[in-house]
């Protein structure tokens, strides 16, 4: 298991030299990293309409987008073949 693995998870505390390799890493500042909670709060997608979610969507990185739609797709799929199944299910019943 990684040590950032056991970060994450919670088995251990990093530690400073740790937290500044983290925030170095992902290219903000150490103090953005205590700020955080602050800044989630007012990304909450869920409420948001349909175009607002577009726009925000629209604006990750070519990445993060790329990830995004792999997730979706895969809850779609997901979706899918329980709705098949259940399908299945009721026309063998």
């Amino acid at each position: 298991m990684t040590q950032y693995s056991r970060i994450e998870t919670g088995k251990t505390d990093p530690s400073f030299s740790i937290i500044e390799k983290i925030a170095n890493a992902i290219g903000v500042e150490l103090s953005d990293l205590f700020k955080a909670d602050e800044v989630f709060k007012e990304v909450n997608s869920y409420d948001k309409s349909l175009l607002e979610k577009l726009y925000l969507i629209d604006k990750l990185e070519a990445k993060e987008k790329q990830a995004f739609f792999s997730i979706m797709d895969a809850l779609l799929a997901k979706k899918k073949m329980k709705d098949t199944l259940a399908n299945a299910i009721g026309l063998a019943s």
